[in-house]
């Protein structure tokens, strides 16, 4: 049996995410969303979570170019001289394994995300990580136990089938969606190991940003058997505060709402809701 998630991250940036996010909902395919629970527009996220009843939220957790949920004299070496997480990543994940005092900042500010979804009063559906962070082993150990401790078990770890985006003709996967695909792979069998449910296949890292109609449809009509997540990032503009530069936000939104979109995924033969309308292993 096939299921099939569709997922918006960054739930809370902002309203033109969410406005995308309740209509991709309302009117197309998309039927997941990850929060960010420290950014501007989280509470009207949660608002609009809450009267769509069937739209699954799950925690996207964030430590990196945005606003931390903790005050910023609890997590100096996590956050520059604005207040707002680092950008530097490469620096930050090597000093978040090398120096104990950061990775306590760090695991602290993951436990004061996962209490702000839990106050949110929201069904957490599953967890992930801003720009795939989680992919370091110090912060995915916190996640792991943070999720154990929220009772969800449902991770996403970005183990994309380069084979799948071969098929459908819309462009091969680059060696670097490549090279995390394999680590990813890797950490799933840990998760697992842990108790953890992992999508068999997430879809959405080589064409991050770039979720067009044309690719969306295909992926859709090559849907490969099991559970498999499609994640996008949905706006109604291409431009606003916290907008990573060159995303196609409005081309996302135009995806998930799409006519041809729409007709693929009833075809695909797989059931579609979220991580805990399935059984995922």
């Amino acid at each position: 049996m096939s299921h099939l998630v569709v997922t918006a991250d960054d739930f809370g940036l902002s309203v033109e995410v969410n406005t995308a996010v309740e209509q991709a909902h309302r009117d197309g395919i998309l039927t997941a969303a990850s929060l960010m629970v420290g950014a501007p527009a989280a509470a009207d996220a949660v608002a609009r979570a809450r009267r769509l009843p069937r739209l699954r939220v799950g925690l996207h957790v964030v430590l990196l170019e945005a606003r931390p949920v903790l005050r910023r004299d609890a997590i100096p070496d996590l956050v520059d001289a604005s207040g707002r997480f680092r950008a530097d990543m490469v620096r930050l994940a090597i000093e978040i394994a090398a120096h104990p005092a950061v990775r306590a900042q760090m695991r602290a500010e993951v436990a004061a995300q996962f209490a702000a979804f839990r106050d949110a009063g929201l069904p957490l559906d599953h967890v992930n990580a801003h720009k795939h962070f989680h992919l370091h082993p110090s912060i995915l150990a916190a996640v792991l136990d943070e999720a154990r401790r929220a009772s969800v078990r449902v991770l996403r770890l970005p183990v994309e089938p380069a084979a799948v985006l071969a098929t459908t003709g819309q462009g091969a996967s680059p060696l670097g969606a490549r090279a995390t695909a394999w680590w990813a792979r890797r950490l799933a069998r840990l998760a697992r190991r842990r108790g953890f449910a992992v999508p068999d296949h997430v879809l959405g890292l080589a064409w991050s940003g770039a979720m067009t109609p044309s690719r969306l449809a295909a992926l859709l009509r090559h849907l490969p058997d099991g559970v498999t997540e499609i994640y996008t990032h949905p706006a109604t503009a291409d431009a606003f505060p916290g907008a990573a530069p060159g995303y196609r936000y409005t081309d996302e939104l135009a995806a998930l709402t799409s006519a041809d979109v729409i007709t693929a995924a009833a075809g695909c033969g797989a059931t579609r809701g979220g991580f805990s309308d399935v059984e995922v292993r």
